[in-house]
């Protein structure tokens, strides 16, 4: 035993070795997330990571176990941006990776050398509150905003979902990371382990109590909402061959008694108030299905400036309500940051050649063919930010509908996550969401982030129909908001003051503890 252990030191003795490890370690979450769905792995995917950082012989080096592991992470949760953004994906994950080196430092803290119990224990709050406020940076949609947020991992776990609808995913991301470190604790520090396993008895209780006792969304009806999933097609991009299979499929659903009909992401590649030939076509096929249509024009506006992606309800007469702009960009696939500095970019990989414009304000329809059910739209990514979907809600939507695309990253994990997301936007707000894509994932999660029906796969073009349960109530999340994020916030100050405290306390290095004075004299006046 002593000799593995010692082999091991040695080993994390230089740099290199340590910074490759650390990679591997970091990047060992992104297994749980859709496409390989391990979703169990996540409860002990931190664990070799954490181990690292509280080894590391100075802070300087936990730093940098906190920055590779986070970019290993990236990466690898990235990785199906390689054939697009090819040698600026490891840039970006280096860029971001650096949100993690505070958090190795802190964990060497916490956990280095033989902590006390107290410090244990502060190590199960403190350490998952540091992982929570990074993953509340790294949604700013400027630096790419919350995809694979950990607690996503748990899409398909009831339990989790429950947990979503009290604190959002935050709330499952927070306990999956206190999880992780109670188990590094019991793993390094036999001192702690009562800690240990306290901690790990409070997860497992805060899950079954939210399975049991967390409450569910009312029954509210259902509405009848169609997905037309045209698949991967050519036609040049003008959009034509798509647009003519979009139509072809819809009118394959008449007289099935439709409440809406939805196409996905640039389903329309023209202005529609420069083409009335296409905005006649879309009003006759409403016509002749008897539902209206969400569809979404990806085109330069006749009537504004520059390039939008507008969500655009269209009836039986045409266009009809108010459009939905899109308002949160993805970066380089949309737009480019700081376009007159990174405008290389567009030699090395697919970005954006011309930006986007973004929308101002978010959009609740009301959909006169279906009794003015009222839904909000989304595009594209914006079905990561759990603040969008828990504002339509505030708003009045009652149906949460994705317009997406992910046709550029067919072949990889993207379609498989982006559907996922559904699923924890249902469980925070207790309400349906229909994804729809143009080559899927499509699928549908009713309220509480159970499925409903068939997902249309990648290999699908056609177009489905589902029964979709509505959700009433207001669910804690809606109600209460980002509780965890501010108790995160709130921890860590209390620690960095407590910390900073002791330190103005903690004489300096090197200085003299001033004389003591005795009943028998001191240095100035000793005793006669």
């Amino acid at each position: 035993m002593r000799m593995s252990v010692d082999r091991w030191q040695r080993l994390l003795v230089t740099p290199w070795r340590r910074g490759a490890i650390a990679a591997v370690a970091g990047a060992l979450p992104s297994l749980a997330f859709p496409e390989p769905s391990l979703w169990w792995f996540a409860y002990v995917a931190l664990v070799p990571w954490l181990l690292l950082m509280r080894s590391a012989p100075a802070s300087r080096a936990a730093a940098a176990d906190g920055w590779l592991g986070g970019a290993g992470f990236m990466f690898a949760a990235h990785h199906w941006l390689l054939p697009n953004l090819h040698v600026f994906t490891f840039v970006l994950a280096l860029l971001l990776g650096v949100l993690w080196a505070p958090w190795g430092v802190l964990v060497r803290r916490l956990l280095g050398g033989v902590p006390s119990r107290r410090r244990a224990a502060a190590a199960l709050v403190l350490v998952p509150s540091g992982w929570v406020v990074i993953e509340l940076v790294r949604s700013w949609e400027y630096l790419g905003g919350p995809w694979d947020l950990l607690g996503a991992s748990q899409w398909q776990v009831t339990p989790a979902l429950r947990l979503a609808s009290l604190g959002g995913v935050w709330l499952v991301t927070f306990l999956i990371v206190a999880l992780n470190t109670a188990l590094a604790v019991l793993v390094a520090l036999p001192t702690a382990r009562t800690a240990a396993v306290a901690g790990g008895l409070t997860v497992a209780v805060a899950g079954s109590a939210a399975w049991a006792w967390a409450p569910l969304p009312d029954q509210a009806g259902s509405v009848r909402i169609a997905v037309v999933q045209p698949g991967v097609l050519g036609g040049g991009p003008d959009g034509r061959a798509r647009f003519d299979r979009q139509e072809e499929l819809t009118r394959q659903l008449a007289g099935q008694d439709l409440d809406l009909v939805v196409w996905g992401e640039s389903s329309v590649s023209a202005d529609l108030a420069g083409r009335p030939d296409l905005r006649d076509r879309l009003a006759a096929v409403s016509r002749e299905v008897g539902a209206d249509l969400l569809v979404n024009v990806d085109a330069r506006a006749a009537d504004r400036s520059g390039i939008h992606k507008s969500s655009v309800l269209i009836g039986p007469e045409g266009p009809i309500g108010p459009r939905y702009d899109k308002m949160r960009l993805v970066p380089f696939g949309e737009y480019i940051p700081f376009r007159s500095a990174l405008g290389w970019a567009t030699s090395v990989g697919e970005a954006a050649a011309e930006d986007r414009r973004r929308g101002t304000r978010q959009v609740v329809m009301a959909v006169p063919g279906a009794g003015d059910l009222r839904i909000g739209p989304l595009v594209c990514f914006e079905s990561a930010f759990p603040d969008m979907s828990r504002h339509l809600v505030q708003d009045g939507a009652q149906v949460l509908v994705a317009q997406s695309s992910t046709a550029t990253f067919q072949q990889s994990w993207a379609p498989e996550q982006h559907a996922s997301l559904a699923a924890l936007r249902s469980a925070e707000t207790w309400r349906p969401m229909v994804h729809a894509t143009l080559t899927g994932v499509s699928a549908v999660y009713g309220p509480g982030g159970t499925p409903v029906g068939d997902r249309l796969s990648t290999e699908t073009s056609a177009a489905a129909v589902y029964d979709v349960p509505l959700g009433g109530g207001t669910s804690p999340y809606v109600r209460l908001g980002d509780w965890v994020l501010y108790g995160s916030l709130a921890a860590l100050a209390a620690y960095a003051a407590v910390e900073g405290g002791r330190s103005v306390r903690r004489p300096a290095p090197g200085t003299a503890a001033p004389p003591a004075h005795t009943a028998h004299g001191s240095p100035r006046r000793p005793r006669r």
